[in-house]
């Protein structure tokens, strides 16, 4: 049952800890969204963010053991090494070859990457759209595009176009699902659902006002998913809406992802509703 805060105001020698390592990791929206979510479900967990630097993130999985942490959640650059460290990695921890969460089941550590799942999840949930028989476009060949082509292969959709800047990297996240290929940026054109899988648009980034692809490659006849959710509203997205596409923002993959997690460590369905209002509040 919900209820409408924390068990305690505080921990106690019973709570459960989770965090999430990283470099930088302040920044992290994870402690507002799992926080309210144990306290939304009145489980006694709390959440942190530990910065742990390069180089470190095994030495962090045996301290995970050591302290006996219940649960942890992994970010740059830090997702490789852990994939490499856990007792049991999952299908798709071991295709990419990167872990971003980490759970206790049967005395090991199990290890799984929820970033791809997390943005098919939230994409079919706003949209009421399957993704099964849907052609789609992904732009970017990254660690997010990566999880994202790889858990789209699962989905049964037509085909996967890929599409990045260099073609050898393009060409290794195609090879992650069978029904991915490359093709040149003009081949969006024909997919049903376009995803910005890039860092174009993001605040504080290389290019926050900049759009991954000239604006006559965009029909209302799409869905366009930006997986970038701050700002809220890319330019990507507002370009998108202006030509009638059907438009899903990044805030939906973070919680979704986050989702998956919680539901690993804590064994019951994650309160999707409240940590979406988190990330609303935490603005």
């Amino acid at each position: 049952m919900l209820s409408d805060g924390p068990l305690s105001p505080r921990p106690t020698g019973s709570t459960r800890l989770a965090a999430v390592i990283g470099w930088p990791v302040r920044h992290s929206l994870s402690p507002v969204i799992y926080n309210a979510a144990f306290a939304s479900a009145g489980v006694d967990w709390t959440y942190v963010a530990l910065p742990v630097e390069p180089g470190k993130g095994a030495a962090a999985l045996d301290s995970m053991r050591t302290f006996g942490l219940a649960g942890l959640s992994v970010t740059m650059p830090h997702k490789s090494d852990i994939a490499a460290a856990v007792d049991v990695p999952s299908a798709s921890v071991t295709t990419l070859g990167a872990c971003n969460c980490v759970y206790w089941s049967d005395g090991v550590l199990h290890g799984d990457n929820t970033d791809g799942d997390g943005l098919v999840a939230a994409l079919e949930t706003e949209t009421d759209v399957s993704l099964n028989g849907k052609t789609v476009s992904v732009l970017g060949t990254g660690g997010a595009a990566r999880a994202i082509i790889e858990a789209i292969g699962r989905t049964g959709a037509a085909s996967i176009h890929v599409w990045g800047r260099r073609a050898e990297a393009a060409e290794a996240a195609a090879a992650l699902a069978p029904i991915a290929t490359t093709g040149p940026l003009e081949q969006v054109e024909d997919a049903d659902v376009l995803i910005n899988a890039t860092p174009v648009g993001m605040s504080g980034g290389p290019n926050p006002k900049g759009i991954p692809l000239p604006a006559d490659l965009i029909s209302q006849h799409q869905i366009v998913q930006d997986i970038v959710y701050e700002p809220r509203e890319t330019p990507f997205m507002a370009l998108a809406r202006e030509r009638g596409a059907r438009v899903v923002g990044g805030v939906g993959m973070l919680v979704h992802q986050a989702a998956r997690q919680y539901t690993h460590w804590v064994g019951e369905p994650a309160p999707i509703e409240v940590m979406m209002r988190a990330v609303q509040d935490g603005e």
